[in-house]
């Protein structure tokens, strides 16, 4: 009878071990936190994980020190690399999570380390400030039906510098709809102070009758001028009037005219005036062939 009694316990047990057995698993994994210098040594903490009941006690690391994981990958019981290995940390008030890697050899072995300077810099600052410690989880697994290995094994309580203040989170740029902006734009240019204008009309009007008597002077034949426009009558006509179309439009776009309307007008003006100007010139270069000049 006693010994029929003991046949399920060892049934279970059996079963236990196969089904730990089976699947990803990991061996021989030590944790050790540790700080440079003497102190480190004296202050250092090492145990052993295991693969199905996490540590009792929270693992402490502080400002100044580094945690080492290495262990054993083992796929059915036999060491082996796997495709995956990460050591994962989730926070147990907002389910924040980040993953470490662990470096694996072919032969199974892998090792993960991170320092908690390091990690202030890695993990996002939720994680940091949390209130409760970090859940450790290891993760194994590979291609093929090979049950994966995800399993709770310690956790780590991340201790900062008290008399540092804390890094605050900072909200990240987004992309989306703003509020509406009101653009101001510049007025429109203006004209020039009139007394400005005026002064300078009074210059040019002036000049007008300086330039006839430097044409006078120089020799200007105006007995020729019924004898041209007789002879071209068309092309000097075009000639004369666009030169003062061409100033009525600057007048124009000084007064009131934009840049874009005054160009396709004085573009027009200016074609007249080429196409005009070589019809004169040719007139007035045939006199002077002719030694009328």
């Amino acid at each position: 009878m006693r010994f029929s009694s003991l046949l399920p316990s060892a049934l279970v047990l059996g079963a236990g071990i196969a089904e730990a057995a089976s699947g990803w698993n990991f061996d021989e994994a030590i944790i050790s936190v540790s700080a440079k210098g003497a102190a480190g040594a004296a202050g250092a903490f090492k145990d052993k994980l295991s693969d199905h009941v996490p540590l009792s006690k929270p693992v402490t690391l502080g400002q100044t020190e580094t945690l080492k994981i290495i262990l054993t990958a083992t796929e059915n019981g036999e060491p082996k690399r796997p495709h995956q290995a990460f050591l994962l940390l989730r926070d147990q008030d907002t389910g924040l999570e980040e993953t470490f890697p662990l470096q694996t050899k072919e032969s199974g072995k892998g090792k993960v380390d991170f320092a908690t300077l390091k990690s202030q810099k890695d993990l996002p600052i939720q994680l940091l400030t949390s209130s409760q410690p970090l859940r450790a989880t290891l993760l194994l697994a590979s291609f093929g039906s090979t049950q994966a290995f995800a399993n709770h094994v310690f956790n780590l309580d991340i201790q900062t510098d008290p008399n540092v203040a804390k890094p605050k989170y900072e909200k990240p740029l987004r992309y989306g709809q703003l509020g509406e902006i009101n653009h101001i734009f510049k007025a429109d240019p203006k004209s020039g102070p009139v007394i400005i204008s005026l002064l300078f009309t009074v210059a040019v009007v002036a000049a007008v009758p300086i330039l006839f008597g430097s044409w006078v002077l120089l020799g200007a034949n105006l007995s020729h001028l019924p004898k041209a426009t007789a002879a071209a009558p068309v092309s000097h006509s075009l000639f004369f009037s666009s030169i003062l179309g061409m100033e009525g439009i600057f007048f124009l776009y000084y007064y009131n005219w934009s840049l874009f309307e005054m160009l396709p007008v004085a573009g027009v003006i200016g074609l007249v005036t080429f196409l005009s100007g070589s019809k004169a010139l040719s007139e007035v270069q045939s006199r002077r062939l002719a030694g009328e000049r």
